[in-house]
């Protein structure tokens, strides 16, 4: 039996802008909810979570085109991908998820992709919002007083706790719906 692909929802903005640092004080909020929640996060340079001298960094030196490290705590895959030059796509990424073990994924980055997002406005920073060219954005997490109509509805960026509501009110209505593919928007 097939298990339906969890909810995505994304934050999205600039870099600098306090997407991680919404996601951390957000992410305790849901799980004290009891939602299990998977993280994406695109990265916009080179990364490696593994480290020269480590056997697992000298077996994909050596040439191993996956290397799967596991203890009793957790597991880590990590898969080589070829020069091709481009990103992977959010679905290619969200399909390497387990599904049964999640109830919602927040996806940080990927705001060119189809999927509901909250955008995270940092005014300080004097950027344009994205979310008067963006139909994709149902909220902005922001620290502006007000936003310029017409505006999805506006969250306090420094309220965690109200962006934690918000995320529970899209899961129980719109964003339950979205089960089993990024392109059923229904907001």
């Amino acid at each position: 039996m097939a298990v339906a692909s969890p909810p995505v929802l994304g934050f999205v903005a600039p870099s600098g802008t306090g997407k991680t640092t919404l996601l951390c004080r957000l992410l305790p909020r849901l799980r004290a909810r009891g939602l299990r929640v998977g993280c994406l996060k695109h990265a916009h340079h080179r990364f490696d979570v593994d480290h020269p001298g480590k056997d697992s960094f000298e077996l994909r030196a050596a040439g191993a085109e996956q290397v799967l490290v596991a203890s009793r705590w957790r597991w880590a895959l990590m898969v080589e991908t070829p020069e091709t030059g481009a990103d992977p796509d959010l679905e290619t990424l969200l399909a390497r998820l387990d599904p049964g073990r999640l109830d919602l994924v927040l996806v940080e980055g990927f705001k060119q992709a189809d999927y509901a997002k909250i955008e995270v406005h940092r005014s300080a920073l004097g950027l344009a919002p994205l979310y008067p060219e963006d139909p994709a954005i149902i909220a902005v997490a922001t620290d502006r007083p007000s936003l310029t109509a017409p505006a999805p509805p506006r969250l306090a960026l420094d309220d965690p706790e109200a962006v934690a509501e918000f995320v529970l009110e899209w899961l129980a209505g719109e964003g339950g719906g979205r089960r089993g593919g990024l392109g059923q928007r229904r907001y």
